[in-house]
């Protein structure tokens, strides 16, 4: 309860001041001992990484605004779709609104420290009891009161929760620009993956219609051996089977391209006229490769990561602001002005009033709620601290899944390669021996068909070594280190 100023006025001074110190002594009644967070940080040894994830207690500057990493794939057309959602993108702007907010909640707390200052100035006309205190002839007449002054009041924060409070307010903003970040980093990556799953089809869709072509010319050779009588009509059945299937399979590439596009064009913010993209525009890709190791310590760099540990600094902060709740709070206020009975008096000699003193509020009674809150905050900071860890553990475990999926894809390619080189040289020796008189055209086209079908699967390994290769750079923050480009084969029979 505040103690009205001048406090330390009057012969009566020691008295006050002894009961001060009583007062300050009973307030130890309400105290915090037992309660406090009890989750543990995970040990950054235990996942491979170094101590630098390892202090979360000391506020941490906010994270580093992220490269351009997509730039290191080469393709100009996916720089300026990313660029274009990142300027578009409406999650991007409520995450700008939410640093907003934060910003202002530092602004607030940066100036709880400073003194007070209000003025005011009221006047009421009112009638005085004829029964009351005022003696004649204010008692029972009606009467103007007018009351000017000028108050200031200065809280000395003694036991730190304005600058825990400001701690709180920091650590918030602070996650709120790795929100921002990993909002980005999202976006980037959906663009990304997207547009390479645009390249992918543009590539299936000309390798289909050259499959096409290519059974419909055998179709073809089948009906004239049959009209020189050197084929059945069961083997020109046979030769048709296959072409239902292969048109569909057209039908269904098309409708997927028109479906990347639309999902393109909104995350772009664009309308749906994306440009074209060439079929060749896959192979030109520029694919770093493989590391062959890792250090964990880069998913320091996760804004995500960056955001959660931010939330555990607040959480701290937040429970030494629940902590001082247990202290006194002192605070010194003073007022001066003017006040009389009736507006021509305000101004006349006598009319001045001041006051000083300590305004003190001590938690006598009221252990149990601050006590209650404090668990509430400390719970908080439990549940902060075993979100990071979950968060931690789940980073490491994406960053080794997509480092073993572009391992097997690099063996893979390999592989991939040897059987695409076999079958090329089938098709070369067919047709060399069709241009020597000694095969046929039959088998030239078989063997052209061995060709087509590696260089799907080609195709298909490379649209997935460019998505995984994406998925680590999003599982890492962006700032995975690049290597020597990765060998794709790239040939076309």
């Amino acid at each position: 309860m505040p103690l009205s100023p001048p406090f330390f006025a009057g012969r009566d001074w020691r008295a006050r001041v002894t009961l001060v110190s009583v007062a300050l002594g009973v307030s130890g009644c309400a105290n915090f001992a037992g309660i406090g967070p009890k989750a543990q940080l995970a040990a950054p040894q235990s996942l491979g990484m170094s101590a630098v994830l390892a202090a979360p207690t000391v506020p941490s500057a906010a994270p580093a605004p992220r490269a351009a990493w997509w730039s290191t794939f080469g393709d100009a057309q996916l720089n300026a779709l990313v660029q274009q959602a990142l300027q578009n993108g409406p999650s991007l702007k409520l995450a700008q609104a939410r640093i907003a907010r934060a910003q202002s909640l530092i602004d607030y707390q940066t100036v709880a420290d400073q003194a007070s200052v209000t003025g005011s100035v009221d006047a009421t006309r009112q009638r005085f009891s004829a029964n009351g205190v005022y003696p004649p002839p204010l008692a029972g007449g009606v009467y103007e009161t007018v009351n000017a002054q000028v108050g200031a009041s200065y809280d000395f924060d003694l036991f730190g929760k304005n600058r825990a409070a400001l701690d709180a307010a920091l650590g918030q903003e602070r996650a709120a620009q790795a929100d921002a970040q990993a909002a980005e980093l999202l976006l980037a990556t959906q663009v990304t993956r997207g547009y390479f799953t645009l390249l992918r089809l543009a590539a299936l869709q000309e390798l289909a219609h050259r499959n096409l072509a290519l059974r419909e010319e055998v179709v073809a050779l089948v009906q004239s051996r049959l009209a020189s009588g050197l084929d059945s009509p069961q083997e020109l059945r046979s030769s048709e089977a296959s072409l239902p299937d292969i048109r569909q399979y057209v039908l269904s590439l098309r409708e997927q391209t028109a479906l990347a596009r639309n999902a393109l064009a909104a995350l772009t913010g664009q309308a749906l006229a994306l440009p074209e993209v060439p079929a060749t525009a896959l192979a030109n890709i520029q694919l770093s490769g493989t590391p062959q190791s890792l250090s964990l310590d880069l998913l320091a760099n996760r804004p995500d990561v960056a955001a959660a540990r931010a939330r555990v600094e607040v959480g701290l902060s937040e429970v030494e602001v629940a902590k001082a709740q247990f202290y006194p709070n002192i605070n010194l206020v003073a007022f001066a002005g003017l006040n009389s009975i009736g507006f021509s008096n305000i101004t006349k000699t006598g009319s001045e009033q001041w006051g000083v003193g300590p305004a003190i509020r001590l938690p006598i009674f009221d252990g149990g709620r601050l006590r209650a809150q404090l668990k509430s905050k400390s719970t908080e900071v439990d549940m902060a601290i075993e979100a990071y860890n979950a968060l931690l553990l789940d980073a490491v475990r994406d960053v080794a899944d997509q480092i073993a999926s572009l391992q097997s894809i690099q063996a893979q390619s390999l592989e991939q390669q040897t059987g695409q080189a076999s079958a090329q040289l089938l098709y070369d020796i067919a047709a060399q021996r069709l241009h020597a008189g000694l095969g046929n055209r039959a088998s030239v086209l078989q063997a052209q068909s061995g060709v087509l079908t590696q260089r799907r699967q080609a195709i298909e390994l490379m649209a997935r070594a460019l998505d995984t290769h994406t998925l680590l750079m999003r599982a890492t923050g962006g700032a995975l280190p690049t290597t020597n480009p990765q060998s794709i084969s790239k040939s076309t029979p």
